[in-house]
């Protein structure tokens, strides 16, 4: 799994003019699903989404979580994530996995979230989405279960 995650003052997502997820502070997240993902992927991705300390403390310091400052997440599938680019000016998408798979896992690491005790909103799964949102910071990471990029 590998997300591109944005702390944001505020973010939202429509599908055709359809407002689908709206957070005010929080995490906007960007997710891509590869082929070899499984439930320890969501579970790892799952845990550093709901801890990851990127929200300033008393003393600026990025020492708060989402959990901490009582945030939202915005998760956003985004199979683009696993573009490979090196080669011709066309990406391929090889390395993303199927739909099924992928939404399976998307579900998966919804619920994951929730359970967690965290306030989650999300887009529509294949559809065309405008995302929206107001980077706080800025302060935007890359994170792969695999460790890989």
């Amino acid at each position: 799994m590998r997300t591109v995650v944005q702390r944001v003052s505020w973010s939202r997502v429509q599908v055709d003019g359809q407002l689908t997820g709206q957070i005010d502070a929080g995490l906007c997240v960007l997710l891509g699903v590869t082929h070899e993902d499984c439930a320890n992927d969501v579970a790892w991705m799952a845990e550093k989404l709901a801890n990851l300390r990127i929200f300033e403390d008393e003393n600026g310091k990025m020492n708060r979580s989402v959990r901490d400052i009582g945030g939202g997440i915005l998760l956003v599938s985004q199979f683009t994530l696993y573009g490979d680019a090196r080669k011709g000016r066309r990406p391929s998408f090889t390395s993303a996995a199927s739909p099924e798979q992928a939404e399976h896992l998307y579900d998966d690491l919804v619920l994951a979230l929730k359970r967690a005790g965290l306030p989650v909103q999300t887009g529509v799964f294949q559809a065309m989405m405008q995302v929206s949102l107001c980077n706080d910071g800025p302060v935007t990471l890359i994170l792969d279960s695999k460790g890989v990029f």
